[in-house]
């Protein structure tokens, strides 16, 4: 059954580990708010937002359209600037970067995928995905190497050489993945990342993602309208009002069963209608 996590933020059991070995929390999210307006009225967009995410946890967060969720992950990703309230990830407090320091922290720590694969169309999708380790003047020996790597991972090693459009849209989003992992980040944020894929590529790129997680322990926070794209998770995160209303965890159940949980709060909560 769902757990009520409105008041605090829960604590997290071995559990929430996606059979990691890791156990050190990567993001700690506490109290968060987020005011927008302020002359003649203002929204509340999210109102004392509190949870964690350990390392190796592969992580949903859902809810209905206006709910927050797509601020809430915009103010972790440092796009925006909480109103009060305080974001850490792995040991360092991003509000106190300035904005140098804050550009250098998200090109090294944080990892990026969005809905449209964002992919430069003059560059390969070898190059696309070294792109993170080029301006980090990573030794080009070692470019090649990781890029080999993670592109086999990602299912996406026969379209190196390809340019963005001779590739289809499920190559060119699982490029895109493997360029956010590349770097190996503390935590990937994922936006809606199967938003524009057929069933047949979502559940090829979620297959992935799953995989890396269980085998690399890659730390992963997705928010998604898609109840078969959050069953891949192992923790989901169900957002209302700009607060918590609660979450559940996969544990032991089959994908299936935890499916059919995610399906019974989203009817609770009226319906996750829209990708924000």
């Amino acid at each position: 059954m769902p757990v009520d996590i409105t008041a605090a933020a829960p604590e997290h059991s071995s559990a929430h580990m996606a059979g990691s070995a890791f156990h050190a929390r990567v993001l700690d999210v506490r109290n968060l708010e987020k005011v927008y307006g302020v002359r003649g009225g203002s929204t509340r967009a999210l109102a004392g937002v509190s949870f964690g995410v350990d390392a190796g946890e592969l992580v949903a967060i859902m809810g209905p359209s206006g709910s927050g969720k797509s601020t809430l992950l915009n103010c972790i990703a440092t796009i925006d600037i909480p109103t009060s309230g305080s974001i850490i990830i792995g040991g360092q407090d991003t509000s106190r970067l300035k904005h140098s320091a804050l550009a250098d922290f998200r090109r090294t720590k944080l990892g990026f995928i969005f809905q449209d694969a964002n992919l430069l169309d003059t560059l390969t999708a070898r190059e696309n995905i070294a792109l993170p380790l080029t301006i980090g003047r990573v030794a080009a020996g070692e470019i090649r190497g990781r890029v080999s790597r993670i592109a086999e991972a990602l299912g996406v090693a026969e379209v190196l050489d390809k340019y963005p459009y001779q590739m289809s849209g499920g190559q060119r989003q699982r490029v895109a993945a493997a360029r956010a992992l590349v770097g190996d980040p503390r935590l990937v944020l994922a936006d809606e990342p199967t938003g524009a894929l057929d069933s047949k590529n979502s559940q090829l790129l979620l297959e992935s993602l799953e995989a890396l997680n269980r085998r690399l322990g890659t730390t992963v926070l997705m928010v998604t309208h898609n109840s078969f794209a959050a069953s891949f998770c192992r923790r989901v995160l169900f957002i209302r009002d700009g607060k918590l209303f609660t979450e559940i965890v996969r544990g032991s159940d089959s994908r299936r069963k935890f499916f059919d949980e995610i399906m019974q709060v989203v009817s609770m909560m009226g319906g996750v209608d829209d990708v924000r």
